[in-house]
């Protein structure tokens, strides 16, 4: 015949192991429900993140300009094109820089695609592209005079 203590002993244990497993199934479901909340969150914050990035460009004037107009076209540029160009109408980087209102080393970086220009000299460009060798080189004297 068994020992009642041992029995005992084995029934108390038992009932624990029961016990134990039950109260951890409720820890791991609302472990479970933690972790997907704090990614759910995390997803969040990185939309919001972005979103703030956008909004304080724009408040500091980083984006580009914004123009509504009909009129305002946008202009493409191409370093290759500037150079060939340049070429064309037998000038300088630096008469080119005159013209444009910048300086020679702009005109060098633009053409060696290390900067672009802005959008206020890209206007420049588009209008320097419409004149001829003669119009630039009279454009240039006069602004050397």
């Amino acid at each position: 015949m068994p020992n009642i203590a041992s029995v005992l002993k084995d029934e108390v244990v038992r009932l624990a192991r029961k016990e134990v497993r039950r109260e951890l199934e409720a820890l791991k479901k609302a472990s479970a429900h933690y972790r997907s909340d704090i990614a759910e969150l995390k997803r969040r914050l990185v939309v919001l993140e972005k979103r703030n990035a956008k909004l304080e460009n724009k408040a500091s004037g980083k984006a580009g300009p914004l123009t509504d107009d009909a009129d305002a076209t946008r202009v493409r540029f191409s370093a290759k094109g500037l150079a060939t160009h340049r070429q064309r109408l037998g000038l300088s980087a630096a008469d080119i820089g005159a013209l444009l209102g910048v300086s020679a080393q702009s005109i060098y970086h633009w053409e060696a695609g290390k900067s672009k220009p802005r959008q206020q000299q890209l206007a420049a460009i588009a209008a320097l592209r419409k004149t001829g060798k003669r119009e630039a080189v009279a454009q240039l004297a006069k602004l050397t005079e």
